[in-house]
């Protein structure tokens, strides 16, 4: 016969083994999937979403990416004003990674994994993006990247809002080599000492190379990061453009651009003589350096400040003011430029897809980017329907004495996206829907 004191105990037995079987069959399911959801419930409080703001506020890359973080910021504070994303407010974790590539993976993952954000917007060069790229797709989280870049990636957590090379580098090489662009046959490629430019120019020289331009007529030269003595550099650019017919194709990135441009103009070459085709060079660079000396030099961008249309007279406008409220340096004389436009244009496309899909889960949200436009200040741009990458139009511009741009050449409609340039890698190609990322064409 039972005592009532067992018949207590046997009870509290049971209840105790049937909970933790409950705990058990709770635990059972896939731990990706329970890590995304506690992941996505801690970005989410009752009040807020947290983004990730991933930018270099100091070091050699701050000239070029303060702005982003700048107008990540504006951008947010005009969808709070509206009333948010998915009725909550959605709140902006900044850090500062100071142009040190080890430190951005360090800070990635303190936003992904401390700061529980939702997704990360960020990085400028490719090595920074190269360094955090395991992060994100280790944790899988969302890094939205608004610079152009060389292509030759195909990642599930990246959104590639800036230029692949046929929206930017071989358009301004044949630009070049037209009638209308100087007819020009000597290319001096110069840059910065990283993955962007080397990568950038193996596919420039397959281009100028499949065009009949002899391997004589092109020079390729590195320089570190922030280098600042070109005398020499110049000397041997100055020499090569001798014969008249010379350009400069350059990927010099960061606060280097100052000294290059300054050498330049100091030894006697100007745009009439040897034009600079720049692709790291926007309004934002121009801002801190004397433009008297670059009047007539170019630049291939997807946006320019002087892009007209109401929907980007209003973007410079609020920006101006923005800065000024702010107290932020140079106030409103504050400028736009191309990866600004994509940084800010990144913000709504974020957005717009959160709210399509209903939910901030990454696995919800990333199909609805695929396809989607958006007006963006430099115009109507829509995400490619099979991969991570925007259309948009192709704009060549001509230094002014102000500090922007003419813009005198533009493609008539939107440029698709070529991740894997058929120049390097005709056999490839990136497919997110169909293939899973990268895939090779099967012959």
């Amino acid at each position: 016969m039972k005592t009532p004191f067992k018949s207590k105990t046997l009870f509290k037995l049971l209840s105790l083994m049937l909970a933790a079987g409950l705990l058990f069959s709770s635990c059972s399911g896939s731990k990706d999937s329970a890590s995304e959801q506690e992941k996505t419930a801690e970005a989410s409080t009752e009040e807020t979403i947290k983004i990730g703001v991933l930018h270099s506020l100091s070091g050699t890359m701050a000239i070029s990416e303060v702005s982003l973080k700048d107008v990540i910021e504006m951008a947010v504070e005009e969808i709070n004003a509206s009333g948010g994303v998915l009725g909550k407010k959605v709140e902006p974790v900044i850090v500062d990674p100071a142009s040190d590539w080890d430190l951005f993976a360090e800070k990635s993952k303190e936003l992904i994994l401390d700061k529980k954000v939702a997704a990360v917007f960020g990085c400028w060069t490719s090595v920074s993006r190269k360094s955090v790229l395991p992060v994100f797709e280790e944790h899988n989280s969302l890094l939205f990247y608004p610079v152009q870049y060389e292509g030759e990636e195909c990642s599930a957590n990246v959104i590639y809002s800036g230029a692949t090379p046929n929206q930017q580098l071989i358009p301004a090489a044949e630009y070049l080599m037209s009638e209308k662009g100087g007819g020009y046959k000597k290319f001096y490629l110069l840059g910065t000492d990283y993955v962007f430019p080397r990568t950038a120019n193996k596919i420039l020289k397959a281009f100028l190379l499949s065009k009949g331009v002899p391997k004589e007529n092109i020079i390729e030269e590195y320089t570190p990061f922030h280098h600042q003595d070109y005398q020499t550099i110049v000397s041997k650019v100055k020499k090569f453009a001798a014969g008249g017919k010379a350009c400069v194709l350059s990927t010099v990135n960061g606060d280097s651009n100052v000294p290059f441009y300054k050498e330049f103009a100091n030894q006697g070459l100007t745009a009439a003589m040897c034009p600079i085709m720049a692709f790291s060079v926007a309004e934002d660079e121009l801002r801190s350096m004397d433009t008297e000396f670059l009047v007539g030099h170019l630049a291939a961008w997807n946006y320019y400040q002087s892009v007209e249309s109401p929907e980007n007279k209003l973007f410079v406008e609020n920006f101006k003011k923005f800065c000024e409220k702010k107290g932020l340096p140079g106030g409103k004389g504050r400028v736009t430029d191309d990866p600004i436009c994509w940084a800010y244009t990144d913000i709504y496309l974020w957005k717009n897809a959160v709210e399509k899909a209903g939910s901030i889960e990454i696995e919800k949200m990333r199909p609805a980017l695929y396809g989607l436009e958006f007006k963006s200040p430099g115009g109507l741009v829509k995400m490619s329907e099979k991969n991570h990458h925007l259309a948009k139009p192709v704009m060549i511009g001509e230094i002014r004495s102000d500090g922007q741009f003419d813009i005198i050449w533009k493609t008539e409609g939107l440029v698709e996206p070529e991740p894997w340039s058929k120049l390097t890698s005709p056999d490839k190609d990136c497919d997110h829907v169909s293939h899973g990322g990268t895939y090779t064409f099967k012959n």
